[in-house]
C-alpha cells in the first residue's frame, strides 16, 4: 500500500504543477462571479439559468481534468522511460495501475471540492443561504462518478498509443452515456429482435454516469436531500465499475510490451 500511495502522491503533485487546473478554475470562477453579480431586474429565473451554466462548466472542467490526467499517466512513463526503473524497484504492474488511478482520482477530487466550494460560497453570498448537505451529496456523487471516468481512461491508456486518442474516444463515450444512456432501455422497447435484446444488454452493461448528472437539478431547484441509502447504493455501483475497469487495464498492461521500438 505504501508503494501505491507513493505513486498516487507523484500524480497529485504533477497535476498541480501543470496549468490545466488553474486555467479551468479561473474560467469557472469568472463565470460564477458573473452569475453571482448579475441581477437582471431581480429575475430569479435568469439567476437560475446562470447557475445552471456554472454547474455545466464545472462538469465540463472536471471531465477534462479527469480524462487528461488519467490518460497521460502510463504513456508519459513509457515516453520518458521512467517506467523501466519504476518496475525494477520492484513495483508490480498492478501497483502502477492502482497507484496512477488513485492519484488521478484524488487529484480530481481536490478539483471537485474546490469548484463546488467556490460555487457554494458565491451562492451563499447572493442568496444568503447555503444548503451544505445538498452540495456535499452533489460533490460526492460527482466525484464517485468521475472515479469511473478515471478508471475508464486508465484502461484506454494501455489500449491506445496516444493520450489524445484516448481522451477523444473516452470523452465521446462519456458524453454519449450522459446524454442518451438513460434512454437506451426506452428505445429498446420500441425495436424488434434481435436489436431490442442487444440494446437492452448495452443499457444494463454501461456505467450509468448520468445519475450524478441528474442530481444537479436538486441544487438548481433547491430540492430536499435524496436518501443516503440511494447515495450508498450509487457509490457501491460506481466502485464496482472502477474495479472492473482497473482489472481490465491490469490484464492488458501485464501482457503489453514496454519496448518503445
Amino acid at each position: 500500500m505504501n508503494t501505491i500511495f507513493a505513486l498516487a502522491g507523484v500524480v497529485i503533485k504533477d497535476l498541480y504543477r501543470r496549468k490545466d487546473f488553474y486555467v479551468l478554475f479561473v474560467l469557472t470562477a469568472l463565470l460564477t462571479l458573473l452569475a453571482g453579480s448579475t441581477t437582471f431586474f431581480e429575475d430569479k429565473r435568469i439567476s437560475g439559468y446562470l447557475k445552471e451554466l456554472c454547474l455545466a462548466l464545472i462538469w465540463l472542467a472536471t471531465l477534462v481534468i479527469a480524462l487528461t490526467t488519467a490518460a497521460r499517466q502510463i504513456p508519459a512513463e513509457r515516453e520518458s522511460r521512467t517506467i523501466f526503473p519504476l518496475l525494477a524497484k520492484p513495483v508490480t504492474r498492478w501497483q502502477v495501475v492502482v497507484g496512477k488511478f488513485l492519484g488521478s482520482w484524488l487529484a480530481v477530487g481536490v478539483a471537485v471540492i474546490t469548484f463546488y466550494l467556490f460555487l457554494g460560497v458565491v451562492t451563499a453570498a447572493r442568496d444568503h443561504t447555503w444548503p451544505v448537505a445538498q452540495y456535499f451529496q452533489a460533490a460526492w456523487l460527482h466525484w464517485m462518478m468521475l472515479g469511473v471516468v478515471v478508471a475508464m481512461a486508465m484502461l484506454g491508456s494501455v489500449l491506445f498509443s496516444a493520450p489524445s486518442v484516448n481522451v477523444t474516444i473516452s470523452f465521446i463515450v462519456v458524453g454519449g452515456i450522459l446524454m442518451v444512456g438513460q434512454h437506451l432501455h426506452k428505445v429498446a422497447l420500441r425495436l424488434t429482435e434481435p436489436a431490442q435484446t442487444a440494446l437492452t444488454l448495452i443499457y444494463f452493461s454501461i456505467p450509468h454516469l448520468e445519475w450524478a448528472f441528474n442530481y444537479r437539478d436538486l441544487l438548481l431547484f433547491e430540492q430536499p436531500l435524496i436518501s443516503w441509502g440511494v447515495v450508498t447504493g450509487a457509490t457501491a455501483y460506481w466502485i464496482a465499475y472502477m474495479f472492473a475497469f482497473l482489472i481490465a487495464a491490469w490484464l492488458v498492461f501485464r501482457r503489453k510490451s514496454l519496448s518503445l521500438g
